[in-house]
């Protein structure tokens, strides 16, 4: 089972007929919210969105970090917002994971959003402390076969992306691995380069900058193909484990936001996304620009919903 398909048939590019009121639109200062610490790959996307948005604007956008509750806490809040365009929320993998693993939510994670695009994906990557004795997928599995119980895997927090990636590498390596919730990837990650844990699979944004400055080593990537930026690393499928892991980010607004509105933040992101700069920048950060319509949007995320409900079943995942 894959954690998520390869993404095709993306747009790159719209032209839109802008009535008056998205000319008018923002006359004021756009919150996006990000349900996770600063420094995670949710934020650094938020931040690249928010700062092009800005510049194409005129008018100040700001990031506002609101984490806890693996991302809840921050989508109830853009859930409950005007629907006026002036807060948004950078949708990540999650949004498709928590209506499978909470029995009681605030807000329906459909219903309660309006789908605007896709901005970027990218592979995820499975990397240890420098103090492991494993070089390699199948050296890692050996060693957790050999201290069953020992070894630890760090994710951002409970039914997050990279708790569900790493259990189900995991299930598939048929290991016996303890998992250890932190807020966020970035404090996940002070403690796995502290040594603290032992490996994590996590987004290539939160991940890249640390095994670039050898503070991680990476044993491997989780696409079908070897990355670009890491070349020289082999996938996770190629040590002969049928696994697959893929991160997603989008944007999503409160629902019911006026289709003019929408139609201008869909251009004005997709125009962003594919800029030479932006394209650049987020393939150095470990994602690609990728950006499709409100509704291919929304059915990907119907899809996701359904693929990571019957991983949390079988990993028996449930947060009352």
């Amino acid at each position: 089972m894959r954690i998520a398909p390869v993404l095709s048939g993306l747009v790159c590019s719209f032209s839109f007929f802008l009535p008056a009121q998205a000319q008018d639109y923002p006359a004021k200062p756009v919150r996006i919210i990000v349900g996770y610490t600063p420094g995670g790959g949710t934020d650094l996307l938020g931040r690249i969105v928010g700062k092009k948005l800005g510049e194409i604007w005129g008018q100040q956008v700001v990031v506002d970090n609101r984490p806890g509750a693996g991302g809840n806490i921050a989508t109830d809040l853009v859930a409950k917002a005007p629907p006026d365009g002036y807060t948004l929320l950078v949708a990540p993998s999650t949004h498709a994971i928590v209506p499978n693993l909470y029995s009681k939510l605030p807000f329906d994670t459909l219903k309660d959003f309006t789908f605007i695009t896709l901005v970027a994906a990218s592979p995820n990557i499975l990397v240890v402390h420098p103090s492991v004795p494993a070089t390699t997928v199948k050296e890692l599995i050996a060693l957790a076969k050999r201290r069953p119980g020992e070894l630890t895997f760090a994710s951002a927090g409970i039914g997050a992306t990279t708790h569900l990636a790493g259990e189900y590498f995991k299930n598939v390596a048929g290991i016996n691995v303890l998992h250890i919730p932190y807020k966020g990837s970035s404090q996940a990650q002070i403690d796995l380069v502290g040594g603290h844990v032992s490996f994590m699979v996590d987004s290539m944004p939160s991940a890249l900058p640390k095994v670039q400055a050898n503070k991680l080593r990476v044993l491997a990537t989780t696409g079908k193909q070897r990355y670009r930026l890491l070349q020289d690393v082999p996938t996770v499928l190629e040590s002969g484990l049928q696994y697959e892991s893929i991160s997603w980010w989008g944007v999503v607004g409160p629902a019911n936001m006026p289709q003019p509105i929408v139609s201008k933040l869909l251009a004005d992101i997709t125009r962003i996304m594919a800029l030479p700069d932006v394209k650049e920048l987020v393939i150095t950060q470990g994602a690609e620009a990728a950006t499709n319509t409100p509704q291919q949007f929304m059915d990907y995320v119907k899809q996701e919903t359904a693929l990571y409900g019957k991983i949390i079943k079988a990993a028996n995942i449930r947060i009352e």
